[in-house]
């Protein structure tokens, strides 16, 4: 089942709608296998590549993957085991700026972002239909569990899209 409007934030459906599957499961396998595939086509010499003045390198986008999913899938987590309490939201420019990505190997980066994956893969295959269903409240908005599922695979595709038209 595909997250409801009204169950996550609005300003999250572009990357909903980048999605084409209808579970959420099935939606971020798809995901991985499409971006690890990519991402391991990735050439060396672009990783300290950014298109414009003031724009994330290669490898400060890649890490904010691993960073952002980090936080999705921890509201997932905790949306899924009922708590309630709210989530402060997250500045990711702050984070891509402390974050050192560009004095790290490309190669580190992309291991990283296939362990937070994985990790994000055994989260969500182990949760029923009703801890998917369950809600919570991140940066001030409700959503579902269910739908930080598929934030997840949609803000990936949304990257993705972006390195094919911008960086390469």
């Amino acid at each position: 089942m595909r997250p409801a409007a009204g169950t996550y934030p609005q300003y999250f459906d572009h990357y909903i709608s980048l999605v084409e599957e209808n579970e959420v499961k099935l939606a971020l396998q798809k995901s991985t296998e499409e971006f690890l595939n990519f991402i391991d086509t990735l050439p060396d010499e672009k990783a300290e590549f950014a298109y414009a003045k003031d724009k994330w390198t290669l490898k400060e986008l890649l890490q904010h993957l691993s960073d952002a999913e980090r936080i999705f899938s921890y509201r997932a987590l905790r949306f899924s085991r009922n708590d309630t309490t709210p989530l402060p939201s997250f500045d990711e420019n702050e984070f891509v700026e402390f974050g050192n990505a560009n004095q790290r190997s490309l190669h580190s980066i992309v291991d990283e972002f296939k362990t937070v994956r994985n990790a994000t893969l055994s989260l969500f295959n182990s949760l029923s239909n009703d801890e998917l269903n369950r809600k919570g409240i991140g940066s001030s908005q409700t959503c579902t569990a269910l739908a930080m599922g598929f934030i997840i695979a949609g803000h990936t595709k949304h990257h993705e899209n972006i390195i094919k038209e911008r960086y390469l």
